[in-house]
């Protein structure tokens, strides 16, 4: 059973969330013929590993696309908790045989959720998903729709800040701090390497004294042994002359307090990815992506 939640603004309601089976296909092909899904600024949403990612992109692309008094973008979405069973179950992103053929299945998950969303009328597709964007080329394969990848958005805001390097004769170096899967699966490295910048990893001894222990202080509900040991990893990553840091997980979101001084050298991925959807909804743009 997959969530669909889609949003209206034909009647003034902010959002109209409905659980759909197998059982209600009547009631997918009547929403696919409304005047919503045929907007041609409906963004469609893939849910990825994380349910809660998802709800937090939404209440993002509502936020800033609603602050203005304009009315938000409408969109579908389609999330799977099966994905997220299944990426558990392995533990990490495989490179073996094995690896591959788990993966396979996940993609293939995947890219049916793109053309159920196609299907429906959606004209641009995101994934905010920080691991799932490491498959991004394979599940956009055959898309005919913009598909906005999450490390590229994010890339793209650095590259028009004008960041300045620390060092004279230097790249600007981006740091980034998440799980070891996010960082194995390199979608932020690539992307950020495609616009110049040098991206500055935590190493061994950061990852294994400081960022895990921080996000296992974090589920244990030691809120501040957590707001400590984050703060320690962002200053290792500054000492390394990186002009700002992409916290690229859940987990270490809403860690420090909003007045927290280091959050200013911080940036959120799901923030990015918002910003780029909503400047392609109003834009109008279609065609092939980012």
């Amino acid at each position: 059973m997959s969530s669909i939640l889609v949003q209206t603004d034909e009647s003034g309601n902010l959002s109209e969330s409905k659980k759909i089976s197998s059982s209600c296909s009547a009631q997918v092909k009547s929403q696919a013929q409304n005047s919503l899904l045929g907007q041609a600024n409906t963004v469609g949403i893939i849910g990825g590993v994380s349910v809660l990612s998802t709800l937090v992109f939404l209440e993002k692309l509502v936020w800033l696309g609603s602050r203005n008094g304009e009315e938000s973008v409408p969109f579908v979405v389609c999330s799977d908790p099966a994905i997220d069973g299944a990426l558990v179950s392995r533990g990490s992103i495989q490179s073996s045989s094995d690896g591959a053929d788990r993966n396979e299945e996940i993609i293939q998950n995947l890219r049916h959720k793109r053309v159920f969303l196609e299907q429906s009328g959606a004209r641009c597709l995101v994934m905010p998903c920080h691991i799932s964007n490491a498959w991004h080329e394979k599940i956009s394969d055959g898309c005919s729709l913009p598909f906005l990848h999450i490390g590229e958005c994010v890339a793209e805001e650095l590259k028009h800040a004008n960041l300045k390097p620390h060092d004279a004769g230097s790249n600007v170096r981006v740091g980034v701090l998440a799980t070891s899967e996010t960082i194995a699966a390199g979608s932020y490295q690539e992307k950020l390497g495609n616009q110049g910048f040098e991206v500055v990893l935590p190493d061994k001894a950061t990852m294994e004294h400081i960022l895990i222990p921080a996000i296992d202080s974090l589920n244990k509900r030691d809120i501040e042994g957590a707001r400590n040991l984050l703060r320690v990893a962002i200053q290792v990553l500054l000492i390394r002359a990186v002009n700002i840091v992409i916290l690229a997980s859940d987990e270490l979101q809403n860690i420090l307090p909003q007045e927290d001084p280091l959050l200013k050298k911080c940036i959120d991925p799901m923030d990015a990815l918002a910003r780029s959807t909503l400047k392609w909804a109003k834009s109008g743009k279609q065609g092939n992506g980012v």
